[in-house]
């Protein structure tokens, strides 16, 4: 049977799976700053024996034909950058690059689907239709790595079925997957503000616009536009994490500047709110005197996760990993690249348990501290594979 077949292989590879994310994890690479990283996985590839292209400079897309190649086509992708933070974890495997780490799990994610494509080259002449592999660059910057690898033909000749792709998850245990249908995670846009003013003395405001008040009033103003024009059953967060203005006690300057993040799950709804914000800004502008420039930079989009093939891959789980590990995923407010693929065709982004509080595994992706049970990645290799395998058969 296929499926005990991935799970011995997935087991038999732990100890060379484990090897190849402590090698990934010691030599983090930046966003588009992949080309090492590049290197490694082609020359992964070509130990296999899948053949493949490097696309987005940094990206490379494999191709696994099992029988009839066209009956089915199926894409599972991994995203390879890390981030820069200095690492505190004590390992020997520690990043080498100092200020440079994996603390998202771009490491685990690209060792599980070349765990994944060795045992689907294995098989390949045990299941139907083509497996394409994305190992994409750059997710965690805008405008992410996702829509350079569809530019440059990752999801056209053949196009795909559909898509999986896979994050770990700091707050579920090892053993355990979690998936859920329609939008799981939201949109990212960045916010970029300039409020001038002509700048004055701060004891004759009524000679100068108060450009410090005006951004009090811009950022007091903003959160009324998600709080009173949204539908409060659609989640939306808008934050303004940056204000630069002045540098003493009695000036008021002639620039204040804000930078801040707006997100939403609503595709209608997040471009709605882009055209009330800059209203809000060009009407705060005219009352004020100010001169206010408002600038959306619109970043990834909605991760929504299509029902029919969520509802297949969470059943297939259900049968490779046992139901009672197979748990329902909250929504998140954070954001990523995979929604780029599943706006163009049918997507599929699940968790995977990485936490085991016994040995002190429970920090969150983005921190210092950030690691995962090892054991986690034969589940995510074994589950890729069998999905590669029977979605869509």
């Amino acid at each position: 049977m296929i499926l005990e077949k991935i799970k011995t292989l997935a087991a038999q590879h732990q100890a060379e799976n484990v090897a190849t994310r402590r090698h990934l994890h010691a030599n983090p690479e930046l966003s588009y700053q992949e080309f090492e990283t590049c290197k490694y996985v082609q020359a992964q590839l070509t130990k296999i024996g899948i053949p493949f292209t490097v696309i987005a400079t940094t990206g490379v897309l494999g191709i696994i034909e099992g029988k009839n190649p066209s009956s089915r086509i199926i894409a599972l992708r991994a995203d390879m950058d890390a981030l820069p933070i200095i690492e505190e974890n004590n390992v020997d495997y520690i990043s080498t690059k100092e200020g440079v780490m994996h603390a998202c799990g771009h490491d685990v994610h690209t060792t599980i689907l070349l765990g994944a494509a060795k045992i689907l080259w294995e098989l390949k002449g045990e299941f139907e239709g083509t497996i394409k592999l994305l190992f994409q660059p750059g997710e965690e910057k805008n405008p992410g790595g996702a829509s350079y690898m569809i530019r440059d033909g990752a999801l056209e000749n053949p196009k795909p079925q559909g898509i999986i792709g896979l994050h770990v998850h700091p707050g579920l245990n090892y053993g355990k997957l979690s998936f859920r249908k329609g939008r799981v995670m939201a949109s990212a846009d960045e916010l970029y503000v300039s409020i001038k003013g002509p700048g004055g003395h701060a004891a004759t405001p009524h000679q100068t616009v108060d450009t410090v008040l005006v951004a009090a009033q811009l950022i007091t103003s903003l959160q009324t536009i998600i709080s009173r024009n949204r539908n409060p059953q659609n989640p939306s967060v808008l934050s303004i994490c940056s204000i630069h203005g002045g540098n003493t006690t009695n000036v008021i300057p002639s620039e204040v500047k804000l930078m801040g993040t707006f997100r939403a799950m609503d595709e209608a709804w997040r471009f709605q709110a882009h055209e009330l914000m800059m209203q809000q800004a060009k009407g705060l502008a005219i009352a004020t005197g100010a001169e206010i420039d408002f600038r959306v930079d619109v970043g990834y989009p909605t991760v929504d996760n299509e029902p029919i093939i969520t509802e297949a891959a969470w059943l297939l789980a259900d049968e490779y990993m046992g139901k009672e590990n197979v748990e329902e995923t909250e929504k998140r407010m954070g954001a990523e690249d995979f929604g780029y693929y599943s706006q163009v065709i049918p997507g599929c982004f699940f968790r995977l348990g990485v936490r085991n509080e016994q040995a002190g595994i429970v920090h969150n992706v983005h921190t210092p501290l950030f690691n995962i049970d090892e054991k986690a990645i034969t589940h995510g290799v074994g589950m890729m594979a069998w999905l590669g395998v029977r979605l869509f058969a």
